[in-house]
């Protein structure tokens, strides 16, 4: 049986991945996936710090952040579908010039 050492590696590791993917690429889709891996990792410590302390506190929280991820893809993929018809492409740099 893991320990909890095992699982906050785990954490830590899908939380570095997400981050290195989101600050080293430029399209919206791969920024988004590397956000929800970052809140995979959150949610595994979470449940691991609420399986240490024999407690459910951790496992609520790790199931609201799983509610709130889930609304927030839907979100980010209806926003991502908009942005890609109004100018055909997902590069950030693109978007961050701002008309107006």
């Amino acid at each position: 049986m893991p320990g909890i050492v095992e699982y906050l590696i785990l954490s830590a590791v899908l939380f570095a991945l997400g981050l290195v993917g989101f600050l080293s690429r430029r399209n919206l889709i791969v920024m988004f996936l590397s956000t929800e891996v970052m809140f995979q990792g959150v949610v595994i410590s979470a449940v691991a710090f609420a399986k240490f302390h024999r407690q459910m506190d951790g496992q609520a929280m790790g199931l609201f952040l799983l509610v709130i991820a889930a609304a927030e893809a839907g979100l980010a993929l209806g926003m991502v579908v908009m942005l890609y018809k109004r100018r055909g492409t997902l590069d950030v740099d693109v978007w961050s010039s701002m008309r107006g």
